[in-house]
């Protein structure tokens, strides 16, 4: 008991939602039996029915991660990348509990929350790296906005009634150019989110890649791109046309004014993901999209 009070373990929820509320409680009554101590934001605990044993630090910095084991996010696709962002500025590895629908980045569902606990608890986890991106804004030249993404970098028209012109180029060279909605540069991560949506293939986590993917693209060829994750990406968008807008995660965002130069590539701090499943992505996959695979008989024997 008193080597498992050394450990800490921080919390972060969506509050809004009466499951994480819940599903909170939970976790933090079964860490502090078990002897852990628990780290909450105190602009969160005001909507957590809390033990006084739990600690409030007031700052949302990464700093308020020092000490911590783990980072445990409960709740949808928009918490755990806001989990994300404290696990790469931290280095703490973040496990997460989906409370959402898909949730591809969480380990676990709301009905595994004492298996968590358990887990947490003796160490039953592993900790793998996932490749993020390093996102420059360039303009006349000049560096005008740098970002990251664990998903995906994308850049989108502002105006509805307006296509965005741009040019994609890998590696220095030109590809091609075309109107379209916008250009998803994505992660093998990202793979499964929006670039899935635009028509990007499923990549495997452990495939280390880049993607690019147009967005309703007014061409023939705007065929998604997959290439080393050693290359740089670059959209250019042509000078005469509307701003268009970078989200980054679809959390950060920055207008780009026209003539702006998106260069993306590997992002030189991954982020750190606890796993308590040896489950292969394809069985989470077929899992997640509910893939109808009646009739599998397997391999001969």
């Amino acid at each position: 008991m008193t080597e498992n009070r050394a450990r800490t373990v921080f919390l972060l929820a969506h509050t809004g939602r009466p499951a994480a509320v819940r599903s909170a409680e939970l976790v933090v009554k079964g860490l502090l039996r078990s002897g852990l101590g628990v780290r909450v934001l105190e602009a969160e605990a005001r909507d957590l029915p809390l033990p006084a044993e739990v600690e409030l630090v007031r700052e949302a910095t990464p700093q308020c991660l020092d000490g911590c084991e783990l980072l445990i996010v409960l709740g949808g696709d928009g918490t755990l990348l806001r989990g994300a962002e404290f696990a790469r500025a931290s280095g703490v590895p973040m496990l997460g509990v989906n409370l959402g629908r898909v949730g591809f980045l969480a380990e676990a569902e709301r009905d595994d929350l004492d298996k968590v606990v358990d887990r947490v608890v003796t160490k039953a986890y592993e900790v793998e790296e996932r490749m993020t991106v390093d996102v420059v804004v360039h303009r006349n030249g000049d560096i005008v906005h740098t970002d990251w993404a664990l998903n995906e970098a994308a850049v989108q028209k502002v105006s509805a009634e307006r296509m965005l012109e741009v040019v994609l180029e890998i590696d220095g060279r030109p590809v091609t150019g075309f109107g379209c909605d916008g250009i998803v540069c994505a992660t093998p991560t990202g793979s499964t989110a929006y670039a899935f949506s635009a028509g990007g293939p499923v990549v495997w986590p452990e495939v280390e890649a880049l993607l690019m993917v147009p967005i309703s693209a007014h061409a023939l060829f705007a065929k998604p791109l997959v290439t080393s994750p050693d290359s740089v990406l670059a959209v250019e968008v042509l000078p005469h046309i509307p701003p268009g807008v970078l989200w980054c995660d679809g959390r950060r965002t920055v207008e780009l004014p026209p003539g702006a130069r998106v260069e993306v590539r590997r992002g030189a701090v991954p982020v750190r993901l606890a796993r308590l499943h040896h489950a292969s992505f394809t069985d989470r996959l077929v899992a997640k999209f509910a893939l109808p695979v009646s009739g599998w008989r397997g391999a001969p024997h």
